[in-house]
């Protein structure tokens, strides 16, 4: 599998232009950037009634919890009800982006499985309205803002759940939870990783954030797109106008 290119080609200027232009005023922890805000609060997705967790980390708001929003191609780990309430539920690319929602203006086409484009700036997917899933760029900007992709794994994993003590010290509230995967092999990796998709995809594979027991760094790179994940959604930046359905 290849690494996501952008994850692995940040220029110095960006790193210190992001640094230099963080929020200072808000909460923080020595485990991860000093200016990287921490501000708890809650949502409710309007379509089922669940109110998720969220936190404000950096410029970004994100949902502190997995989605646990039911689609038809969506499962619990291990096929098990529990862990949906547990760890959200795991998608498929396509069920996560929404293949209609993923349109690209430039190009005029949409990106399904056998077709590439780029992916637009917000990509509300099976994410509520007003939340979107993240690019594999915002993946980035998160990595930055809690200090380096090196240290990521550490500081969002949660405090408690990993197996091998692989806990995180969630520093930012982010409380990413080990809920394993669905890869070709059927259910696997629970206790032990945690995997998202971003919305950034080519003709066959697709953008993942990966998170280990075993390593305080975190993972970009390309996926499958049958595999089965866990979805973080991102909050549109209001400056922007999100896609939807395109006709």
């Amino acid at each position: 599998m290849r690494t996501c290119k952008y994850a692995m080609m940040l220029s110095l200027a960006a790193i210190l232009v992001l640094s230099a232009c963080g929020d200072e005023s808000d909460s923080s922890s020595s485990n991860g950037d000093s200016r990287a805000t921490k501000a708890i609060g809650t949502m409710t997705d309007s379509r089922d009634g669940q109110t998720y967790k969220t936190v404000k980390i950096g410029t970004q708001t994100w949902m502190a919890e997995n989605l646990n929003f039911k689609t038809d191609g969506s499962f619990c780990y291990n096929n098990e009800e529990s862990n949906c309430a547990k760890y959200g539920r795991l998608y498929t690319w396509a069920e996560a982006v929404g293949l209609v929602n993923l349109y690209d203006k430039d190009s005029g086409v949409y990106c399904g499985f056998d077709s590439a484009c780029t992916s637009p700036n917000s990509v509300y997917g099976v994410c509520p309205l007003g939340w979107h899933l993240p690019t594999q760029a915002e993946w980035d900007t998160l990595f930055l803002a809690v200090g380096n992709v090196r240290i990521a794994g550490m500081v969002l994993k949660s405090s408690l759940g990993w197996n091998e003590n692989g806990n995180g010290a969630d520093a930012f509230g982010f409380s990413a939870l080990p809920a394993g995967s669905w890869l070709n092999d059927g259910f696997g990796n629970g206790g032990y990783f945690a995997s998202f998709w971003s919305s950034t995809g080519d003709d066959r594979s697709a953008c993942g954030m990966y998170l280990f027991y075993d390593r305080d760094g975190a993972d970009l790179d390309y996926y499958n797109k049958d595999n089965r994940f866990s979805v973080r959604c991102l909050k549109d930046d209001v400056e922007k106008e999100p896609i939807t359905d395109m006709k």
